[in-house]
């Protein structure tokens, strides 16, 4: 669909009339990949290249959507899917592991224009959780589906499912295998389908696979705004390292970790210690100060600091409703990326990191 104000810039562009910069469709767009304890000291420098492009192609690909008159929702489907078959992130293809040694999958996301939504958590068999989360919230009556019901529905409405096994990677079983030591836990079988365990164990420097010491929180996500004036918010995530009971975070929780309102001004995509998100419901709090006149990044940082102060760490994206990107941690990195029509794609690790 083409948008009034790309018509009227196409139309310009047609005439050979100069395009002031204040007509030119207003877009931007923000991603992350995820927060905690990443240090320079814990990444190689092929490790740190690895990240920063994988950044960089989800950055352009919903970037892609939107300078070309696309919806939030699109572009943010189209970032998250692209990390979620990235190992190096911990959503889909790449996700940490519960005790039991499944992967178990959540993701959300939310259109601002209606406040419409959709979550799906406890995945197993939906290769991109964030297509199933934008299914229940276009193709069914509901908000939220969880575990075999949701991998189910995914299914009858065409989304590709994949064996488990799809979702193993070596690292991600060792780090399993690393905590339930840790916790004096048994460790499970090795997923049936899973490749045999590598002899002499992996390179520490592997470009291709998160540092073996990495302590970071599992979670990618996108907030956008389009051309139309509409924002939206996702998020996917394989969740905890070793979790247990069926546990589930704040990213399918709408209000905790993913938020979007058109009319208060804001989406916000979130990743830390998930419990605390949702106890604190940050998403809808930052959305609540941006409404009031606070700024994003005060929003942000304010509200990060406010709910994180209850225990954990972790960070937060947002995108206002003048697409101005604000990005808050408690965390001495985060990683993530912002790109708008007059601002080249821009990514980063760590805090100090501007």
């Amino acid at each position: 669909m083409i948008t009034r104000a790309l018509a009227a810039l196409l139309a310009a562009l047609a005439l050979g009339t100069p395009v002031a910069a204040q007509d030119r469709p207003v877009w931007s767009f923000a991603i992350h990949g995820g927060a905690g304890v990443i240090e320079r000291a814990n990444l190689s420098p092929e490790q740190d290249a690895a990240y920063r492009a994988s950044l960089a192609r989800a950055l352009e690909a919903g970037a892609e959507v939107l300078r070309n008159g696309g919806a939030a929702l699109d572009a943010v489907q189209a970032a998250i899917q692209l990390m979620e078959d990235d190992p190096l992130f911990n959503a889909g293809r790449g996700a940490v592991f519960t005790a039991a040694g499944r992967n178990e999958l959540d993701a959300a996301v939310m259109n601002g224009a209606d406040l419409t939504a959709g979550a799906v958590a406890g995945l197993t068999t939906t290769r991109h959780p964030i297509a199933a989360a934008r299914a229940v919230m276009e193709r069914s009556p509901h908000v939220m589906l969880i575990g075999e019901g949701a991998d189910t529905f995914a299914a009858s409405v065409g989304l590709e499912q994949v064996d488990p096994s799809f979702f193993f990677t070596e690292r991600r079983w060792q780090g399993l295998e690393s905590a339930l030591r840790q916790n004096n836990l048994p460790i499970p079988d090795r997923p049936e389908g899973a490749p045999a365990a590598p002899v002499g164990g992996l390179a520490a420097n592997d470009p291709g696979m998160p540092p073996l010491n990495e302590r970071k929180f599992g979670t990618v996500g996108a907030v956008a705004l389009d051309s139309a004036g509409h924002l939206a918010a996702g998020t996917s995530t394989g969740g905890m390292t070793a979790k247990r009971w069926g546990r589930v975070g704040d990213v399918p929780v709408l209000g905790a970790g993913t938020y979007a309102s058109n009319r208060d001004g804001c989406a916000v995509s979130a990743t830390g210690d998930g419990e605390y998100y949702i106890r604190a419901s940050v998403a809808r709090d930052i959305c609540a100060r941006i409404a009031g006149g606070a700024s994003g990044q005060t929003a942000a940082q304010a509200e990060v600091d406010d709910a994180l102060s209850l225990g954990g760490s972790g960070g937060v994206i947002v995108m206002d409703a003048q697409g101005v990107p604000a990005f808050a941690m408690t965390t001495s990195g985060m990683y993530r990326g912002r790109i708008g029509p007059d601002s080249p794609a821009t990514v980063a690790i760590y805090a100090d990191e501007r």
